[in-house]
């Protein structure tokens, strides 16, 4: 039986309920949002264009859940806590009608956890359907199947995804935190914990940022200041979850937990930029003027903030990986190890090099995906290097290499390297 989805009740009017409701709207579906506070309901209208508000009814969780009855497409964006989770798909479960597909905008919940022992309709007709923050700009959606989803359900999310709302589709294992959060959350937990030497050799955290900006295609706001950004009570809850819940032998457990400052940072309330202030924050001054600071990691006190200094960093793409410098061995240990992390999870979270390079550069904004930057800095000397190192080559380096090929892609990026050790036609 094929789905199609022309209306879509979304259960949460949070940040991302919101976000999807106006997207939805926007693609002139009709949009049901519900949630337990009727002034979080009022708050994700307003988040909705004018112009298609009129395609959108709104109501409370307790008063009108049967109402998903009516829609195609039933959405769950509520606080990520599984058991609340599973208890508001129970309820789902039993209200929506035959025909409807289901799922959930977790960022890292596997889906297996939200489905075990549910009833066999509901294990047919769900996914992960995880969207990026800001929904209407993000371009990275994250589909991810449960082991008995039907493909007719994720023919229609993949339809909806790529032609209604314009998103790049990527498809992900259902493992803790997908594709995207996997990789771009190990480079910030490891980063966090791998940049300690090098700020007690001297090197700012101003400067830190600004290496794992430009220089390796990175947006610039680099390491501290996207986990500002995001807020270290998010990046804690990611580094429960994924110590919870990765496989023993990832190489990111020793990542999951904060480094003891930026755990106390955590715990008083500096959590970045939604608490007024994290590794950076603005000062307003008695002219008007603001003044940025930069909590120093060092002294654990605020100080004037640095400008970096970048002037023996070569511009080029992906040169400072290589570069004999303190600079080059930062960049080399915080972007190249992530680099190699992520050539090693194939086919652990996805099928092929294409599903990750996508989720990277549509979910964290890389100038190039993992694979992609491989190729560019030159596959072998990446290789050389780690073995040289003393280290096993992950997955997909070994499989290049076995391949006697020298690189992911060929053909203008028309074909690309699989696991199997041929090239591919990308679809």
């Amino acid at each position: 039986m094929s789905r199609t989805i022309e209306s879509v009740a979304i259960i949460g009017a949070g940040t991302m309920g919101a976000g999807i409701a106006a997207a939805s709207a926007a693609a002139g579906c009709r949009v049901l949002i519900l949630d337990m506070d009727a002034a979080s309901v009022e708050a994700a209208l307003e988040q909705v264009d004018v112009e298609f508000r009129h395609l959108v009814t709104t109501g409370l969780v307790d008063a009108d859940l049967d109402a998903v009855a009516e829609y195609d497409w039933i959405c769950e964006a509520i606080v990520e806590d599984l058991s609340i989770k599973r208890e508001l798909f129970t309820r789902l479960e039993a209200a929506r009608s035959d025909g409807s597909v289901i799922s959930s905008n977790t960022s890292g919940i596997p889906l297996w956890q939200i489905s075990e022992d549910m009833p066999e309709r509901f294990c047919s007709d769900v996914a992960i359907t995880h969207f990026f923050n800001p929904v209407r700009v993000m371009k990275l959606f994250e589909l991810v199947p449960g082991a008995n989803t039907k493909p007719e359900v994720i023919s229609a999310f993949t339809e909806f995804g790529a032609e209604r709302l314009g998103k790049g589709v990527v498809h992900a294992k259902d493992t803790v935190n997908f594709i995207g959060n996997r990789i771009g959350c190990y480079l910030m937990l490891s980063g966090l914990h791998l940049a300690k030497p090098f700020l007690e050799s001297g090197i700012t955290q101003e400067q830190i940022d600004a290496v794992l900006g430009a220089p390796v295609g990175l947006p610039p706001t680099g390491l501290y200041g996207l986990i500002d950004l995001i807020g270290l009570d998010v990046m804690e809850l990611v580094g429960r979850n994924l110590a919870a819940n990765l496989p023993k032998d990832d190489l990111g457990h020793p990542y999951t937990s904060f480094p003891s400052v930026e755990q106390k940072m955590h715990d008083s309330g500096q959590l970045g930029r939604k608490s007024g202030g994290g590794f950076y924050r603005q000062v307003k001054l008695s002219d008007g003027e603001r003044l940025k600071e930069s909590f120093d990691l060092q002294s654990a006190e605020w100080r004037a903030a640095q400008p970096a200094d970048l002037h023996a960093v070569s511009t080029e793409l992906g040169d400072v990986l290589f570069d004999d410098s303190a600079e080059g061995e930062l960049a080399w240990q915080i972007f190249g190890g992530t680099l190699q992390y992520a050539a090693g999870l194939i086919p652990e979270i996805a099928d092929d090099v294409i599903n990750i390079d996508n989720a990277i550069r549509w979910g964290f904004n890389w100038v190039k995906g993992p694979f992609e930057m491989i190729d560019h800095l030159d596959s072998r000397r990446v290789i050389d290097r780690i073995l040289g190192e003393g280290k096993e080559l992950p997955a997909m380096l070994e499989v290049l290499q076995n391949s006697g090929f020298e690189s992911f892609y060929r053909n203008d990026g028309s074909e690309y390297l699989g696991v199997d050790g041929q090239y591919h036609s990308v679809k």
